[in-house]
């Protein structure tokens, strides 16, 4: 397979400084999210570097954390190819965030007084935000703030080993072009969502909490890529 074309990806322009390949790897993982950059398609590091009008190596460094995130795979003397996700992988995952946030959630729930409502209660304006992205059909914006929404509230458990492993289990499943979900509108039907976990939390309703994380899990499954296999 050839370099892909890429005269239609909407690359910024940037200029050398020190946060240039986070910069580069977060441009690339918005390429992702958004669908610009496909999976299966092929793309190296001297081209990207320039459309982003820099030199290859920083643009190079920042495919490589992609590789570690497993968002792309490196093909010998080519480039780089964006990695697939199947419906057996997705639901693979979908089953260990299942297994994962609930319960998590659900103590965080538990032991919302003091400064963790405090936390809590500052997690509001970030769920108002997603409804907001998702209804001005900014994709980007929407998963940014909703990754951060998500990960906040984990993180108010206490332990990094939950977030980090939620963070890759969601980096890996955002491989889809989800601007379909935002032009049909189907998006707003799990955002809401985010409100609810922040007022079940602070009526410290861990129950309540868990079954609302088990169905948003499977909201955002159904919806980005069809029902799980078998049902």
């Amino acid at each position: 397979m050839d370099d892909t074309d890429l005269r239609a990806l909407q690359l910024p322009s940037y200029g050398e400084q020190a946060s240039l390949r986070a910069q580069i790897a977060d441009a690339l993982r918005a390429l992702l999210i958004t669908g610009q950059m496909a999976p299966g398609e092929l793309y190296s590091a001297p081209r990207l570097a320039a459309q982003f009008g820099v030199s290859a190596t920083p643009v190079r460094e920042a495919m490589l954390d992609l590789v570690s995130e497993g968002l792309v795979e490196v093909v010998r003397n080519k480039g780089f190819r964006v990695t697939a996700v199947g419906d057996e992988e997705l639901d693979a995952m979908a089953e260990l965030r299942t297994l994962v946030e609930p319960p998590v959630m659900g103590m965080v729930a538990e032991a919302c007084e003091g400064e963790v409502a405090e936390a809590v209660q500052a997690l509001r304006p970030l769920a108002t935000e997603i409804e907001a992205a998702a209804r001005r059909e900014d994709l980007v914006g929407y998963i940014e703030a909703d990754t951060e929404f998500h990960l906040r509230f984990l993180a108010l458990h206490g332990n990094e080993h939950v977030v980090s492993t939620v963070r890759g289990l969601r980096s890996r499943s955002r491989l889809f072009g989800l601007s379909p979900l935002m032009e049909s509108g189907s998006i707003m039907q799990h955002v809401t969502e985010h409100e609810q976990m922040v007022d079940l939390a602070l009526a410290r309703d861990r129950r309540a909490m868990e079954e609302l994380v088990v169905r948003h899990i499977g909201h955002v499954r159904a919806a980005w890529a069809g029902p799980p296999s078998g049902g």
